[in-house]
């Protein structure tokens, strides 16, 4: 076999890898908008690497990364705001340390056996990740966004741009 020959095969395993990937991103993000976990970023990252493979995924990537970096200049406006991400982020810690820790199901428990700390370590862990990354998140916003009235303001214009270039877009579909 020549080297071109290797080079399809590879080419295409590669492509279906991100596929897959970016896929797995999309849909955990979108089960993650309503579970514990980062559904926002993930549903970016996914469209993130389809929109390497699909036009569609590319059209909608800025939209999204603009309401995501929105949301977060939101959450650090004040500090009451502030005040409420870190305690989230401490109560996903905790969380993660009691699935993690999985103590026996206590006799008051009113529920089937099976609904006590369901998942277990493995839901442990990924709210321990889920902290780690909201923890990043708000330090990130914090440093770019608070008490920066420029940069929220550019953001918007941003979003505005987006909106724009994206209705656009979809009249021409």
């Amino acid at each position: 076999m020549t080297g071109s020959g290797i080079i399809e095969p590879m080419k295409a395993a590669k492509r279906i890898g991100f596929e897959v990937v970016g896929w797995l991103l999309l849909v955990g993000g979108i089960a993650a908008l309503v579970l514990p976990g980062p559904g926002l970023l993930m549903v970016f990252g996914g469209l993130a690497v389809l929109s390497q493979q699909y036009e569609w995924a590319e059209r909608r990537l800025d939209p999204i990364k603009y309401r995501a970096l929105k949301g977060a200049a939101e959450g650090v406006e004040t500090s009451l705001r502030i005040a409420m991400s870190v305690a989230g982020v401490l109560f996903l810690i905790a969380c993660g340390v009691l699935w993690i820790g999985g103590p026996a199901q206590p006799d008051w428990w009113p529920l089937p056996d099976w609904l006590w700390l369901p998942g277990g370590i493995g839901t442990g862990i990924t709210l321990e990740f889920s902290a780690v990354v909201a923890a990043a998140l708000l330090v990130y916003s914090y440093r770019r966004f608070h008490g920066k009235p420029d940069a929220v303001a550019a953001l918007e214009k941003e979003i505005d741009e987006a909106d724009k270039e994206f209705k656009e877009l979809r009249h021409h579909d």
